[in-house]
């Protein structure tokens, strides 16, 4: 079924790409539109079977992929790219209509970003030997970087297009063929993917796209023709496949969940600081894994800082996400609203002071709409401040000293993002060392393709993007040489 929305048509069939072409998938899941909660189309769902297929097709297209040379893929992986460009209008588009992330943020992180993340994966792989020849007093070791193998590349909802990208792009760049499974809530805009590659040229089972809910997920996981696994969403459901992927023996990426803290110091420009957490703390609606929510404010300027979070939080633009002025659209679905709409409770019953928010907007009648809220005067033992709501909701705690804001960023589950602000960039930089998580950024965040991304604790295992992320696609072996290093080449 389609449905025609402002300069969008053709919402796609419920197809799976697999070996090379589209078919029709065993099961449908309807996909509504998070604004007007109207079916925007009927999604596929894989059942066991399907995955079945598209687990084979990528195992019998993986002795010629991982064997064509390096510069050949990343042609491709140019071509993969140019293609995914000239439908980013259009699936940054249905992305914000699958999932109310704002037009002006979906055109960038699910239009453009992810066709850049193949080009740097391309060029990337046009420089990496393939294999070093290390001398010793014995003789020498060939050093070979071989592919994986087959990767089963399991996606969320929130920012469908980049983070299937930033897994797609280092393990097609390493020689790896992929099985990709989208969430439920995104299965339309995954399409683009299987589109983009069969015009690109890939050859067939290189990228099999499919889509569904948990139990798809859970086969495709421990699927026995699967080699490694690569997994964005929960902590919750990220140890369940550390568990199944340790017991196969099986590496694994996780980039999981975060409550990242955002640490103001006494000295930080309020203006820059509040003009900096619009994006870092809101972006998306809040359904970001590294948004800054858990604000940690300097008693010398508490008052300040918590009217200033609230002036900014009640000037956010809450509105159609198809608006180039909105700021906040929905949520993703009326499930994840009650979910956050709950913390909001929570927080209110827990003694926590509202400042701003705490339900739903009463000025928007339809769509899956929380207002952005700001509690403030939060233990850093409330559960609001301990968990991840992933909505447009912030926690303000207050501390004394610099160590204690250390300590406070620190005492969490989570170890995924955070954010210093001061006017003092070395200070905040040396704050930043202190804070036990894989990234973090001073006086704004901003992902970058060349630098690891990934974290700690119950935020994750390994790292996506830079280098590392092509790393972890690789497997390495050591080709032992007995005899002189001048009678072996």
């Amino acid at each position: 079924m389609t449905q025609e929305g402002p300069s969008f048509v053709n919402i796609s069939e419920p197809e799976l790409f697999i070996d090379g072409g589209f078919r029709t998938a065993s099961g449908v899941e309807p996909v509504i539109d998070a604004t007007t909660e109207q079916l925007l189309g009927e999604g596929p769902s894989a059942d066991i079977g399907d995955i079945d297929d598209a687990v084979a097709a990528s195992r019998r297209a993986l002795r010629e992929w991982s064997t064509t040379p390096a510069v050949d893929r990343a042609r491709l992986l140019e071509r993969f790219a140019d293609a995914l460009t000239a439908r980013a209008v259009k699936t940054s588009e249905l992305c914000t209509r699958e999932i109310g992330s704002p037009i002006t943020f979906s055109r960038i992180m699910n239009g453009l970003v992810p066709a850049a993340v193949l080009r740097y994966y391309a060029a990337l792989i046009s420089k990496t030997d393939g294999e070093e020849i290390r001398h010793s007093a014995s003789g020498n070791t060939i050093v070979r970087r071989e592919p994986v193998g087959v990767v089963g590349a399991i996606v969320p909802w929130n920012v469908p297009q980049v983070l299937a990208a930033m897994k797609l792009a280092p393990a097609l760049a390493a020689g790896c063929t992929v099985v990709l499974k989208a969430a439920p809530e995104t299965a339309l805009d995954a399409r683009a993917f299987g589109e983009a590659a069969a015009e690109a040229g890939l050859p067939p089972g290189v990228l099999n796209v499919t889509a569904g809910g948990g139990k798809a997920g859970a086969y495709l996981v421990s699927h026995p023709d699967v080699d490694k696994v690569a997994f964005t969403g929960s902590s919750e459901v990220g140890r369940v496949i550390a568990e199944t992927c340790g017991r196969l023996m099986r590496p694994v990426t996780l980039e999981l969940g975060g409550k990242s803290a955002a640490i103001i110091l006494d000295d930080a420009d309020l203006e820059l600081t509040m003009r900096g957490l619009r994006t870092s703390a809101f972006a998306n609606n809040g359904q970001m894994c590294y948004a800054s929510t858990r604000v940690l404010a300097p008693q010398s300027r508490y008052r300040e800082v918590v009217a200033a979070l609230a002036d900014m939080t009640k000037s956010l633009r809450v509105g159609d996400p198809l608006d180039e002025t909105t700021e906040i659209g929905p949520l993703a679905s009326a499930r994840h609203r009650e979910r956050v709409l709950g913390y909001i409770e929570i927080g209110k019953a827990d003694g926590a002071r509202l400042v701003t928010g705490g339900g739903a907007p009463t000025d928007q009648p339809r769509g899956w709409y929380a207002a952005p809220t700001v509690f403030a005067d939060v233990d850093n033992s409330a559960r609001i401040a301990r968990e991840e709501i992933f909505g447009p909701v912030l926690t303000v705690t207050p501390y004394g000293t610099d160590a204690e804001a250390v300590d406070l960023a620190n005492d969490s589950d989570f170890g995924l993002a955070g954010t210093v602000w001061s006017s003092d960039e070395a200070r905040a930089t040396e704050i930043a060392r202190g804070v036990r998580t894989g990234t973090i950024g001073i006086n704004g965040y901003q992902l970058d393709v060349d630098a690891p991304f990934g974290g700690v604790k119950a935020s994750g295992v390994g790292r996506e993007l830079g280098p590392e992320g092509l790393a972890a696609y690789q497997t390495l072996k050591s080709i032992f040489r007995l005899g002189s290093p001048a009678e072996t080449t």
